[in-house]
């Protein structure tokens, strides 16, 4: 699709209604407010007048009485920025200009109303979550193992030193494992206690952001990471296997933090070939979207995600679309 070009007019070509501007008694204690007390730059307070001066090209007589411009004035000018082929970015910086420009005369006194208040801006397509697909997700989760593998034989040795690998390369596993299967942010799973998880009925308790908890799911190679790597922290004497408090620890029986984790996560992108700008919450992208191309509801996902909004769970869904577009013209012989 062709970007499309802003057709505003150029500074230059707004001068006559920035001169008009500029003996505005209005305007000019608007500009005064955005230099004193906003502190405005002089690169913002030009915006301010040119977005301004844009208004009154397209509102004739709007500038001679300020009182009289009304709700239908404001609309009609948003539309006539959205037909002239305006950025989004574009018209929603002028219908911020002009909004503000309008409150301060409001809170002046000059006006009883804002009429570019109900004036919304506009909603520009929302960036899609980068995904795993489920053979990188594979790859990524046995990756761990991959790595510490090799370090644990360059420490032949060593018996206290393979013991090491083995463990961090367990709670690393158990800790993707469970991200992936519960849709988690990496703060979420470091968070997690071992009270919190019931084995029998594959649940696990997450406390979200604002301390919200919900229940999410421990499918059977998270059960088998999670046993695995308990047993390797008992060998270890860090804990007892049944032990209450934090679930994943560090090699000195401390909580493990979310930088160490985040800084191995690199490590394993590395090792399983992905994208180096690949990061943890990937992984939780990619449980949403692998769980909506399956079938899953998307209040369940909603639910599992612990998202407020259903919008914000949404957005998983043109993933999948966007996916399957691409899928479909790469593969159909007449895509």
């Amino acid at each position: 699709m062709a970007k499309r070009q802003d057709k505003a007019p150029q500074l230059d070509e707004l001068d006559p209604e920035r001169q008009r501007l500029a003996n505005n008694p209005w305007m000019n204690s608007f500009i005064n407010y955005l230099k004193n007390e906003k502190q405005a730059s002089e690169h913002t307070i030009k915006n301010y007048v040119m977005d301004t001066a844009q208004f009154i090209r397209l509102s004739p007589g709007a500038d001679d009485d300020w009182t009289k411009v009304t709700h239908a004035t404001a609309r009609r000018f948003a539309m006539e920025l959205a037909s002239a082929g305006l950025a989004r970015s574009s018209v929603n910086r002028k219908l911020s200009s002009l909004r503000a420009f309008f409150r301060f005369l409001m809170r002046e006194g000059h006006i009883q109303g804002n009429p570019f208040s109900q004036i919304q801006s506009a909603h520009g397509s929302r960036k899609l979550p980068m995904f795993l697909d489920i053979d990188q997700v594979s790859k990524l989760l046995d990756a761990p193992n991959a790595y510490w593998s090799k370090v644990a034989s360059a420490r032949k040795s060593e018996t206290d030193g393979r013991q090491e690998c083995e463990y961090i390369a367990a709670r690393d596993t158990a800790i993707l494992e469970v991200i992936y299967s519960g849709g988690l942010r990496i703060s979420e799973a470091i968070n997690l206690n071992f009270q919190d998880i019931d084995f029998i009925a594959a649940t696990f308790k997450v406390r979200g952001k604002g301390r919200k908890e919900r229940l999410c799911m421990l499918g059977k190679p998270a059960i088998a990471a999670l046993r695995t790597y308990l047993q390797k922290r008992e060998a270890l004497g860090l804990a007892q296997r049944r032990q209450s408090g934090p679930l994943f620890l560090n090699q000195r029986g401390e909580k493990v933090t979310v930088r160490t984790i985040e800084r191995w996560f690199k490590t394993y992108v590395n090792e399983a070939g992905l994208p180096a700008d690949c990061t943890p919450h990937k992984l939780r992208h990619s449980f949403a979207t692998h769980m909506l191309a399956a079938g899953a509801d998307l209040r369940l996902v909603q639910e599992m995600l612990g998202h407020a909004s259903l919008a914000t769970t949404q957005i998983y869904t043109h993933v999948d679309v966007a996916r399957l577009i691409e899928v479909y013209s790469k593969a159909h012989p007449k895509a």
